[in-house]
């Protein structure tokens, strides 16, 4: 089930995002479980969601069990989110798991930074990479997904491309509405997308959009025992409690209009391992589009 999950990622600020101060009030119990786990909560957003100035945070998702497990696993799903109010806009850039970096001086691929540090050293890797400075992160486990399409009762999705799966078939260009199960299946297959794991962060991008939307078309869902207990079991982040006010109230909006892109690479070997080497010229782009949709 890895790099199926990181949707709930989105939705822990979406539901906010989209939701209205009635929700940031009535979800304060969800909120203080999402932080139970955390030993300090990050502060850098709270002047920025105060004054209403874009915010960009990393969601992670986590490749095995449940969060709070001995065996944490990795961040298989990695995704910078830029939320800005004023051009009401959301923009989510997935970022390749397999992205080859340094850790101590060793090879290494992004997604082990969380494995063999904890969400802070994933944020600082992020940094690190993209010369960035993430306002928070939100981090889930990977078992969750459709729990979270059936608490929300279905999502209308369209298929960019036609494949079977897991006893699913789906056709390029038309669109479903989705169960939990056949949402799952949708965002699981890579080996038979001919773009592989680009492939399937497109149609994971796609899966968090239409959940937005669904949310937009019905705010009620999001105060919903079964949608709260599913963000409060498998969400943990490091967002204040006042940020996460400030975007209810505030950000609404920024939905309005949902840009996606990925950073993309190229495949190399290195000591028998796989990785994606990411150009200069890449990570420039990457760089310059999250500090232009925060304007």
């Amino acid at each position: 089930m890895k790099k199926v999950l990181f949707w709930i990622l989105g939705i822990g600020v979406t539901l906010l995002v989209i939701g209205g101060g009635v929700a940031a009030f009535a979800l304060h119990n969800t909120t203080s479980k999402i932080h139970s786990m955390d030993s300090t909560l990050s502060q850098a957003s709270d002047m920025k969601t105060k004054s209403g100035k874009s915010v960009a945070y990393l969601l992670l998702g986590t490749d095995t069990g449940a969060l709070g497990r001995n065996y944490k696993g990795r961040t298989d799903t990695m995704m910078v989110m830029v939320v800005n109010p004023t051009s009401k806009t959301t923009t989510m850039i997935s970022i390749e798991r397999d992205t080859k970096i340094q850790i101590d001086g060793v090879d290494a691929k992004l997604n082990a930074a969380y494995a063999y540090g904890n969400s802070e050293a994933a944020v600082n890797a992020v940094d690190k990479l993209l010369n960035i400075t993430l306002d928070g992160y939100l981090l889930v486990n990977m078992n969750s997904l459709k729990q979270l399409v059936n608490a929300v009762e279905g999502v209308d999705v369209n298929s960019p491309l036609t494949f079977d799966y897991e006893g699913y078939s789906f056709t390029e260009g038309q669109s479903y509405h989705m169960d939990g199960t056949q949402a799952l299946q949708f965002s699981r297959m890579r080996y038979d997308d001919p773009q592989g794991d680009y492939g399937r962060q497109i149609r994971q991008q796609l899966m968090i959009e239409s959940v937005i939307n669904k949310l937009k078309d019905d705010p009620s869902s999001i105060l919903s025992n079964d949608f709260l207990n599913v963000v409060s079991d498998n969400v943990r982040s490091n967002i204040s409690l006042t940020s996460l006010r400030n975007l209810a109230t505030k950000y609404r909006d920024s939905a309005q209009t949902i840009n996606r892109d990925q950073m993309t690479g190229t495949g190399v070997m290195i000591d028998g391992v796989s990785y994606q080497e990411i150009s200069q010229a890449e990570i420039t782009r990457v760089h310059n589009e999250i500090m232009n949709a925060g304007k």
